[in-house]
């Protein structure tokens, strides 16, 4: 019986250990960096099953995106005044982006500089980042309307610079920087927002 088996995915093969594994390797290498080789390498698929497992190495990666927020996204707490929240935020990010199994941010730096081949990949996660860039300029606007912060406020401005300080701790923590580098930037950033705060 089992040699009439027809060829396809291996017994023993779990979509979701799978694309798990995959994630991985997206995290680790970013999107272009991580090849056909590296994923069949890392899922124990080949190329074929892998295909017919996920259609497409975009489709794994938005998959795996979705994951990744599952898994190991994080937001802003909606139970702390905003100068504390943010100060939270970051710290958890300065833990989030230098602790195993990957460092910084899959969508912040999975996919930054592109070419043609993975323009898809690329509208995957600036759809991510434009989604956190609209909850942080609605979490700065309800500050504003509780009296947290000055209507003179610009919120769309402190809204990416908050994105902005997020992005550059993962690239920082790419490059090697540990939990307490990050963590001082939280700190300067939520001393800065104090200021900026008081009437």
């Amino acid at each position: 019986m089992d040699k009439m088996r027809k060829a396809g995915r291996p017994r023993s093969f779990d979509p979701d250990e799978a694309l798990h594994r995959a994630l991985m390797v997206f995290w680790e290498r970013g999107y272009e960096g991580a090849s056909l080789a590296l994923l069949q390498e890392a899922t124990g698929l080949t190329a074929p099953q892998l295909y017919r497992a996920f259609e497409s190495k975009e489709r794994l990666f938005e998959r795996a995106v979705r994951l990744y927020q599952e898994q190991y996204g994080f937001a802003m707490r909606s139970d702390l005044p905003l100068v504390e929240a943010v100060g939270d935020y970051l710290e958890r990010a300065a833990d989030e982006f230098t602790r195993e199994p990957g460092r910084g941010c899959l969508v912040s730096t999975g996919l930054l500089a592109t070419g043609k081949d993975a323009e898809t990949a690329a509208v995957i996660v600036r759809a991510e980042r434009d989604q956190a860039l609209s909850n942080l300029r609605d979490r700065i606007v309800g500050a504003v309307e509780h009296g947290e912060l000055s209507r003179e406020i610009d919120v769309p401005g402190l809204a990416r610079t908050i994105g902005a300080l997020l992005q550059g701790m993962s690239v920082q923590a790419r490059d090697g920087a540990d939990k307490r580098e990050l963590t001082r930037i939280a700190d300067t950033a939520r001393i800065l927002l104090s200021a900026a705060a008081q009437p």
